[in-house]
């Protein structure tokens, strides 16, 4: 999707009197999304989801893009207390049940968020995951919300394409080797020998998701 094409998109729910709002994860992926809402509308909030197991430098990271682009982000955290978030025998639930962690860290607080808007606008990209590819521009979402994926169709190159010809800072992670940045204990290094960037995320794992596009997501 162009950038004309997000404007009038966007346009178009608000004209209909429609709440919108935005989520970031603020790794290099996610500045373009971010850079084109600051061209069309720099009031919509984006909602960071910080699970407080994030790296400092993503948290560096958002300040200085919300400074760049004048962004009204909104900083969202888990209802339960990290010292709870453990199984039944004292250990940290992402070393044991990491389906379990990302709910509560980034489901659940998001889940209210819901309630209050109509549209999402999500930063989503089919080439990203088997299960983003099936996804469709407009996604019926939990709670009557419609998901909006203006970044669908693009592809990495297009990212970096993008990115390199608006001068916009990246993450400061990925020059030391990061492609895909979640939280630090569930994340890695690229492996060079698949260059597939999700399989930095729960390494070893069959997870993919964090369940923000499986467990909020209808697919109708």
């Amino acid at each position: 999707m162009k950038f004309e094409e997000f404007k009038t998109k966007i346009e178009e729910y608000e004209s209909r009197g429609l709440r919108l709002f935005a989520t970031s994860s603020f790794q290099t992926h996610s500045i373009v999304m971010l850079h084109l809402l600051s061209k069309v509308n720099k009031n919509i909030p984006v909602y960071f989801i910080n699970t407080g197991y994030l790296f400092p430098e993503t948290i560096e990271y958002k300040d200085k893009i919300v400074e760049l682009f004048d962004l009204n982000v909104i900083d969202t955290y888990p209802l339960i207390p990290k010292s709870q978030q453990k199984d039944e025998l004292g250990n940290l639930l992402f070393t044991t049940d990491p389906d379990y962690c990302c709910y509560i860290n980034k489901v659940q607080p998001l889940e209210p968020v819901l309630l209050q808007h109509d549209v999402w606008i999500n930063g989503v990209r089919a080439d990203q995951t088997e299960v983003r590819k099936n996804f469709k521009v407009e996604q019926p979402a939990k709670h009557g919300v419609l998901r909006f994926h203006p970044m669908l169709d693009w592809t990495k190159r297009d990212i970096y394409r993008y990115i390199k010809e608006h001068n916009l800072p990246k993450h400061p992670l990925e020059e030391k080797g990061y492609a895909s940045i979640g939280c630090e204990p569930c994340t890695r290094k690229l492996d060079l020998s698949t260059l597939d960037e999700r399989s930095a995320r729960w390494f070893g794992l069959k997870k993919t998701e964090c369940g923000l596009n499986t467990d909020l997501v209808e697919n109708k």
